[in-house]
């Protein structure tokens, strides 16, 4: 399984400096319905798409989401037939009832290809744009989350048999059902993104589809085995628990030119930029430790405060982890991350990057990935057009859709009848 995560114009801060941009593509429902069909040209599953309900990204070094996700992924649905649409909304800042109505028309208008990346939000500068004055604390989304996709779970389902549903809930009391006829795939799909604990739980318990951070292989193994446990002891067949990390990907046709795409691309990063996100990310100040050195002992063992650290615990752990197995100084730990990005990079050839997701995969990692392309769109189309055919050659990939809706082509059943498999098996 691959899905493509659009972020923008790309990941990298230079990516919207790209000849094949126009300066307003991050606004042009043309340039994404674009990339959509340059994904289907490759069979991959879905067309991915990250938000935040705020800005992103500083507008002085680099253009960030300025269209609400289901807009774009409207005119993405439009202008394609077989690619899914996940679209990332948060928990915290939205309605159940008005966020399963979104979702609901959207899978019903695409033939069923929809599905919804559930997150909780923890920039904290968001809270003002719903006037708050903070955020509530992780215990509190997590639990309002856990909530809010029963809630969700329930509207669905009533647009899907006719039947009104009663909602009563910590957070949610809601009476009613969705006025949308049912979609081909009977109901969308849920994708979790969360890498805490309570976040695998989470995913366990009611995900289709996971995008974790892993980067190392073993880390990979570790999550992949957990998360699948968490389904299982849940009532739920681990096979319909799809685990896909990030990969970010710089592509060229030798590992010479990959190379050097990506140092070209790092000398346009703003100066400081790599060391303040990975500072976020850890929850240190860079400049009180030694960047010749590993990660301090209290960083790697000492427990994190989650009433203190407001960042992904997911993406802490996961650079935590691979500072301590392969005894990285926190400067070539800087240097393997990218730019601060808390997801695995590879740079290289294609059969470089077809080697990589084959490992992960027959390892026991991964189900497959959610593609980060470094820009768009010539990172896309060397993925498709070179890498794919790799992958199918070695019977790693598809050839052509199997079938038209997300849901069947990840091979997931309907909630009911994931349960009582379950419980038959």
């Amino acid at each position: 399984m691959l899905n493509v995560n659009v972020l923008d114009v790309g990941i990298t801060h230079d990516a919207w400096r790209s000849a094949d941009l126009h300066p307003l593509a991050f606004v042009d429902t043309e340039y994404f319905a674009e990339v959509g069909r340059i994904a289907e040209r490759g069979t991959l599953d879905a067309f991915f798409l990250a938000d935040g309900p705020g800005l992103r990204e500083d507008p002085r070094h680099k253009p960030g989401r300025a269209l609400e996700p289901t807009t774009i992924l409207g005119a993405v649905a439009a202008a394609t037939d077989n690619i899914g649409l996940i679209g990332t909304l948060s928990t915290t800042f939205n309605d159940p009832w008005e966020l399963a109505y979104r979702i609901a028309s959207l899978d019903y208008v695409s033939g069923g290809r929809a599905a919804w990346n559930v997150v909780t939000t923890y920039a904290e500068d968001i809270a003002g744009n719903f006037g708050l004055t903070e955020l509530p604390d992780r215990n509190t989304r997590y639990r309002r989350a856990a909530e809010f996709v029963d809630a969700v779970n329930d509207l669905w389902a009533s647009a899907r048999t006719g039947t009104a549903t009663r909602f009563d809930g910590e957070f949610f009391t809601i009476a009613g059902q969705l006025p949308v006829p049912p979609s081909a795939q009977g109901q969308p799909l849920l994708v979790q993104a969360g890498g805490s604990p309570a976040g695998r739980e989470l995913a366990g318990r009611q995900a289709h589809t996971v995008f974790s951070a892993e980067l190392s292989l073993q880390a990979g193994i570790a999550h992949y085995q957990h998360v699948k446990s968490v389904a299982t002891r849940s009532g739920r067949n681990p096979e319909h628990v799809r685990i896909l990390p990030g990969l970010i990907t710089v592509i060229g046709s030798t590992e010479a030119q990959a190379r050097a795409r990506d140092e070209e691309s790092a000398s346009q990063t703003p100066s400081g930029h790599a060391a303040a996100r990975f500072s976020a990310t850890l929850g240190i100040d860079l400049n009180s430790i030694d960047l010749d050195a590993p990660l301090p002992k209290s960083v790697i063992d000492g427990p994190v405060d989650p009433s203190l650290f407001t960042g992904s615990l997911g993406f802490r752990e996961s650079v935590i982890r691979l500072a301590a197995d392969e005894q990285l100084t926190v400067r070539r730990l800087l240097g393997r991350l990218g730019g601060g990005f808390g997801h695995r990079k590879i740079v290289g050839s294609p059969e470089q990057v077809a080697d990589t997701i084959g490992h992960w995969w027959n390892s026991g990692a991964a189900d497959g990935f959610n593609l980060m392309p470094d820009r768009f769109p010539d990172g896309l189309e060397i993925f498709v057009d070179e890498v794919v055919p790799i992958l199918r050659r070695r019977g790693l990939f598809r050839h052509e859709y199997e079938a038209p809706t997300l849901r069947g082509r990840f091979g997931i059943p309907l909630p009911e009848a994931d349960t009582a498999a379950s419980l038959a098996g």
